[in-house]
């Protein structure tokens, strides 16, 4: 027989769906009532498909409960334990730290010996030698034997300026010459500093007239290089100025050719103004500085001139270096000290004498100033003072 044709033994209760007897009039679970009407004709069968009913009875409702009462315990446990073993982690993180001494080792150091600079020595002067005076000596004579200057001669003895009241027998005290130190070694020169002392240089001084752009056109220099080694912060010049023209920073490829420029007056160097010579042996070379790059038709006219003689004796010599030997021919030959006059002139060749075929020349600068020395001809006594022209 299938279920839906067996009678009805049971009844549901419509308030909390136990499941009781048919004949049953309240409900065992929650006390409702059960009236007539409640119970389920077994003559009227729904037809159709039923959903299942789920009914739970009151120990199935206990066990629930205490199933997640006993759930939630386990829970509650578990998370205490895991706080249980974190809490010696967290004693030990609030723990105290006891400070531990360390021994810190301390290292002396000895001082060293430290080099002392020795002080370079110093220059003591030597005394004086005594000089008896010879007939015939003079002041000039004698200070070139010794090799040193008249005047220091003058002012030990307290003679007059002009050092014509010596006598024969007379006791002069002579200074000796101070030694000159060797010259101390020097730092290495930065590349700059390199480049300007091979820089070949040439000292001008402005005259009347004279403009910075006029003067860096002549020497075919830029006026940028002229301001810079003389530290110019324009191109302000005034008469009487000294400076320097870096002859090699010029520039001699133009695209138009330029006129040549007039030079200025060279500078003497040797000898000294005042020179004297008397060794028979002696070369006497005249000396000078540049006045810049010569070109192919200029030279340096060099006049030499014999004052005591007068203008019978004077030559003029061309040459494109800048030294000149007087000949041994042009010494004097008498016994007695002459006075020579020289001076240097830049000179340009502009043509040919066809008489004689000799170059002419003409000025091309300006004239030096002049210098003096005195030339003792062979076998003469020992020189008197040279003359101031």
């Amino acid at each position: 027989m299938s279920p839906d044709n067996q009678p009805n033994t049971t009844k549901i209760c419509p308030t909390c769906g136990t499941r009781l007897g048919i004949n049953a009039t309240r409900c065992s679970v929650c006390g409702s009532n059960l009236s007539p009407s409640v119970a389920v004709s077994s003559s009227k069968a729904v037809s159709g498909q039923r959903v299942p009913a789920v009914t739970l009875s009151l120990p199935m409702l206990f066990g629930l409960a205490v199933l997640l009462l006993v759930v939630g315990a386990g829970v509650v446990f578990a998370v205490l334990r895991g706080m249980g073993e974190q809490s010696p982690m967290i004693a030990s993180a609030n723990a105290t730290v006891t400070p531990t001494a360390t021994t810190t080792v301390t290292i002396t150091t000895t001082p060293t010996n430290t080099t002392t600079a020795t002080p370079e020595s110093t220059w003591t002067l030597p005394p004086p030698v005594e000089y008896k005076v010879a007939s015939g000596d003079t002041c000039g004579g004698i200070a070139y034997v010794y090799g040193v200057s008249v005047n220091s001669i003058v002012i030990l003895n307290g003679l007059s300026a002009d050092c014509t009241d010596l006598t024969v027998g007379q006791v002069l005290k002579i200074p000796l010459p101070t030694p000159t130190p060797s010259p101390q070694p020097t730092g290495t020169l930065n590349p700059t500093e390199m480049v300007q002392a091979e820089c070949n240089k040439v000292e001008y001084i402005i005259k009347d007239g004279d403009a910075l752009s006029s003067i860096a056109a002549n020497y075919a220099v830029s006026m940028d290089s002229i301001r810079n080694y003389n530290g110019m912060s324009d191109d302000t010049v005034y008469s009487g100025q000294k400076i320097i023209i870096p002859l090699c920073e010029q520039s001699l490829e133009t695209a138009t050719p330029t006129p040549v420029p007039p030079y200025p007056a060279a500078n003497l160097l040797l000898p000294a103004d005042g020179a004297s010579y008397a060794n028979p042996a002696e070369v006497i070379t005249l000396q000078w500085a540049s006045v810049g790059a010569l070109r192919q038709n200029e030279a340096y006219a060099v006049t030499v001139e014999d004052v005591t003689e007068g203008n019978a004796r004077k030559m003029v010599e061309y040459v494109t270096d800048t030294k000149f030997i007087v000949p041994e021919s042009f010494r004097p030959t008498s016994n007695t000290a002459h006075v020579f006059r020289w001076s240097v002139l830049p000179v340009r060749q502009t043509g040919t004498d066809k008489a004689s075929g000799n170059p002419v020349w003409e000025p091309g600068g300006a004239v030096s100033v002049q210098r003096v020395f005195s030339w003792v001809g062979t076998g003469a006594p020992a020189p008197t003072n040279t003359p101031q022209p």
